[in-house]
């Protein structure tokens, strides 16, 4: 499952980065293929999509949701499977999570907290020595 998520993940970036969808949305939108869900009988495949900064994300899995017919084509010629699967788009929301706790480990909260850790991690060392 795993190694035809990869295989159907860089077959759908090759596609995209190339430009042979025509379409006025992802012709001047650079889009992310950041990773591929198989269902377990390898029938629909849901690749996760970032817009560039994030713009768009709505038209632009709009305009994929319109030409899944033609990257599912191209995605089966690429790769060799007995069938083709069932292509579904979905924006990758990880991006904002990773964002969002990067906000959190950098606030002056958890900072003061770390401090405060290592602060008391010293004095419990010098106790033990003694």
């Amino acid at each position: 499952m795993l190694r035809v998520a990869e295989l159907i993940r860089h077959s759908s970036a090759q596609i995209l980065a190339r430009g042979e969808i025509n379409d006025p949305v992802l012709e001047k939108h650079v889009v992310t293929v950041s990773r591929v869900k198989m269902s377990p009988d390898l029938k629909l495949a849901t690749i996760y999509v970032m817009p560039l900064c994030g713009a768009d994300e709505t038209e632009v899995l709009a305009a994929l949701e319109r030409h899944k017919r033609f990257l599912r084509g191209d995605v089966a010629h690429m790769i060799n499977l007995k069938f083709a699967p069932e292509l579904r788009f979905r924006i990758d929301d990880s991006f904002d999570n990773v964002s969002r706790i990067d906000a959190l480990l950098n606030s002056d909260k958890v900072r003061r907290d770390l401090e405060a850790r290592a602060g008391n991690g010293d004095d419990q060392q010098e106790n033990g020595a003694a």
